[in-house]
């Protein structure tokens, strides 16, 4: 599986076959710029500028929303409630994750979670492989509950979303600094670059790695690494 990371919680995910999905691309308003993006499937945790800007995929991609069970070219995709705080959804309202199963590997996109999960939602979630999850802080989990939800999941590569980067319009949200201190006993990769390669015989455990947003460069070559 390919991962590409357009900044905020915007990942192109593309499995051995071709199949793209989009997730949460964001809005002009967040400093990035996204246009013209090619996906089969797309989807959003919720209806907040950052997380909704759907103009940016080309093509008919299936758009999904809300919770339930769905497919896209035998891409099984799977939302689950969740809120977008710890106060029942009373503060942000509600938040939808999604769990991609792709070449072998179920990964899991938290959207902007805002809470811990219960038992009852880790056991209807089951195993993930992979977790995208935010740890900026403000609208979101900070750097320490993003800590805790991922040692709940126990994935096996843990990819830091939604935080501050030198292009984000959003200058209350966290960078990665914080975070990227708290899992020092975990392999931290950071690739500067904003794309890589993941498989399912090579996950390893205990992995973090740290992607840089894309931004599109007339000319520039864009690298992909094997994780």
């Amino acid at each position: 599986m390919n991962i590409k990371w357009y900044g905020q919680s915007c990942f192109l995910l593309t499995d051995e076959n071709g199949v793209r999905i989009l997730t949460d691309p964001c809005g002009p308003g967040t400093g990035y710029s996204l246009q013209n993006i090619e996906c089969d499937g797309l989807t959003v945790s919720h209806g907040h500028f950052d997380h909704n800007y759907i103009e940016a995929a080309c093509g008919s991609p299936l758009i999904m929303t809300e919770p339930g069970s769905y497919c896209v070219n035998g891409v099984k995709i799977t939302g689950f409630a969740a809120f977008h705080d710890n106060e029942g959804g009373a503060k942000r309202g509600a938040n939808t994750m999604f769990l991609y199963e792709m070449d072998g590997m179920r990964i899991l996109h938290a959207g902007d979670i805002g809470h811990q999960l219960s038992k009852e939602q880790l056991a209807e979630i089951g195993v993930v492989d992979v977790l995208l999850v935010p740890i900026g802080g403000t609208y979101t989990l900070n750097y320490l509950e993003a800590r805790e939800f991922a040692n709940s999941l126990r994935p096996s590569v843990v990819i830091p979303m939604h935080f501050r980067t030198p292009v984000c319009a959003l200058s209350e949200l966290d960078d990665c600094q914080n975070f990227v201190s708290t899992v020092q006993d975990c392999r931290i990769h950071k690739l500067n670059d904003c794309e890589a390669s993941i498989y399912r015989n090579t996950l390893g455990e205990d992995r973090v790695l740290v992607l840089d947003p894309c931004i599109e460069k007339d000319g520039a070559e864009q690298v992909s690494f094997d994780i």
